[in-house]
């Protein structure tokens, strides 16, 4: 890929405030036309890497690269990027076609070129025949369109949007999701996008940047971050997982809830322990007789589209997905296919809570094995 479609370069960049690290070295890039997010848990750095990029705060350490050049030192007003902000901030003395007019009337711009692209940006959020009404008037979502016609019409290179669907109902802002989506590609400009909601970083984002506690933890396609997560924590945050521990047998080869599963995974060590990853959609209910894993069904909840059930097993309470319902107090059987298996690494020791199991192909082991996974338990 070549460096000209980097557009923004983040480099080593650390954020302290007093004696609190609030970003730890964090590298990413961000291409020309990109719709990326920033997605993470409250307190996790991702308005500060925004406010970083906007200029609104400055990094102890590292650097920001725009276009192949360091623009830290640049104030937020002569940086090609445009904010718009959760509570919108909005002009309440002045009408929709005011507000939106704002920056324009700063930069000395023509009434004429004004009126045009005012009326372009009402078309483009759906507002034309607003301008004269005045923002009080106006409900949560059109002023959202609003805070976002104001920043485009200045036609900044990277739009920064810091969960601007945060105010807004679960029905608007799903609508809004998808408008916001056709607009950068209509625009065809690159939007940094910050949210906490797992579920509108799926649906928006051409790239996701997961964060936890200042670090990138892991960045990529939403396909790629939701089916192949490289940690627990970014197993747990985006969507519904069955986490357990195991121990890679050997290429192809895994073993968790006291079990052999054959799987996809290769590169580990023999025997290495690892973190197991199952999604509940990808756990079929099949005969007891048919299946290398069987629970008692504890606990099923309709959600609309699917089934949840609570299943117990041996050692663990599986949550599975199924359009069939099975019903509490029945034995189920619980068949998984080995490419939705998924494998990681331990990124350390873990005291999480997940099912422990230690498991070795080698007789003199198994001994071993049943009074090791008796201490885990405890």
């Amino acid at each position: 890929m070549s460096e000209m479609e980097h557009l923004i370069e983040l480099v080593g960049v650390d954020k302290v405030f007093g004696q609190t690290s609030v970003l730890n070295n964090i590298n990413f890039f961000i291409r020309r036309n990109e719709f990326l997010t920033l997605l993470g848990p409250s307190g996790c750095g991702k308005t500060t890497t925004l406010r970083i990029i906007g200029g609104f705060d400055y990094p102890t350490r590292g650097d920001l690269i725009f276009e192949g050049k360091s623009i830290l030192k640049l104030p937020p007003h002569k940086r090609k990027v445009n904010t718009v902000f959760q509570k919108y901030a909005l002009f309440p003395n002045m009408n929709v076609m005011e507000n939106i007019a704002f920056g324009l009337r700063i930069k000395k711009v023509s009434q004429s070129a004004i009126d045009a692209k005012v009326s372009s940006m009402l078309k483009l959020v759906n507002l034309s025949g607003y301008g004269k009404r005045h923002i009080t008037s106006l409900s949560g979502g059109q002023q959202q369109r609003v805070a976002i016609a104001r920043a485009l019409v200045n036609e900044p290179q990277v739009l920064l949007l810091d969960e601007p669907l945060g105010a807004l109902d679960l029905k608007l802002r799903k609508e809004m999701q998808i408008e916001l989506k056709n607009m950068q590609r209509e625009l065809g400009i690159t939007f940094i996008y910050v949210t906490h909601d797992q579920e509108e970083a799926l649906t928006m984002s051409d790239t996701i940047a997961v964060m936890n506690a200042g670090e990138i933890q892991q960045i990529g396609k939403p396909e790629d971050i939701y089916n192949e997560p490289k940690n627990a924590f970014v197993a747990n945050f985006i969507g519904e997982s069955n986490i357990l521990e195991g121990t890679m047998l050997r290429d192809c080869c895994v073993a968790f809830a006291g079990k052999k599963f054959d799987c996809v995974d290769k590169g580990f060590n023999r025997n290495e322990a690892v973190d197991v990853v199952i999604r509940p959609e990808d756990i079929a209910i099949v005969p007891p007789s048919e299946a290398n894993l069987t629970g008692l069904v504890k606990n099923v909840t309709f959600k609309g589209v699917h089934y949840e059930m609570l299943i117990e097993g041996e050692d663990y309470l599986w949550k599975v997905h199924s359009t069939v319902m099975s019903p509490s107090s029945s034995i189920v059987g619980m068949s998984i296919a080995p490419d939705l298996i998924h494998v990681m690494r331990k990124k350390s020791s873990s005291s999480s809570g997940y099912a422990c199991y230690i498991y070795s192909e080698e007789p003199e082991m198994l001994q071993a094995n049943s009074q090791l996974n008796a201490v885990c338990a405890e």
